[in-house]
């Protein structure tokens, strides 16, 4: 594949990145840098796509190795959130972005391979595909993805 081929796959999977830096990342900086960190990773790592899966299934698993690798590399881990601007055009608007940053929150308390597990179920990702990004067995998949939601649930009741 050519490098607009691969430019154009990345334009059509970039909100696999968007969202997993969104999750990983504690400011805007961080988020541009990781993103600028997964991309160049993609490139390096392109001629080694065999296609034996589909391109977001590789660019997730890239883009998830490259956050992790970069949080393990950081000394700290600081949660500081910023809660941006919410339209309030609608009530009910309003409470679907108070519960989405709620539940984003909440994620964001898991460990990393529960987030990470999370966000590819909830991207719609089988779980024979989340177990193949993860390197973990599909029953564990299935299992580990049980008491996240448990998990998910009870600090959303808080």
């Amino acid at each position: 594949m050519s490098e607009a081929q691969f430019l154009e796959a990345v334009k059509n999977s970039q909100g696999i990145i968007y969202k997993l830096v969104g999750l990983y990342a504690n400011d805007a900086e961080e988020r541009k840098d990781l993103y600028q960190e997964i991309l160049l990773q993609a490139w390096r790592s392109w001629s080694g796509f065999r296609g034996d899966a589909k391109f977001s299934t590789w660019l997730y698993r890239i883009s998830l190795n490259t956050i992790l690798t970069q949080k393990r590399k950081s000394s700290r881990i600081d949660y500081v959130e910023s809660l941006e601007q919410v339209d309030r055009a609608t009530n009910d608007q309003t409470h679907k972005r108070e519960e989405a940053e709620r539940l984003r929150k909440a994620i964001r308390t898991l460990s990393e391979t529960d987030r990470a597990l999370i966000s590819m179920h909830l991207d719609g990702y089988e779980n024979a595909e989340i177990a193949e990004v993860l390197g973990i067995t599909v029953n564990h998949v299935a299992v580990k993805l049980h008491r996240c939601k448990q998990q998910l649930a009870n600090l959303l009741k808080q």
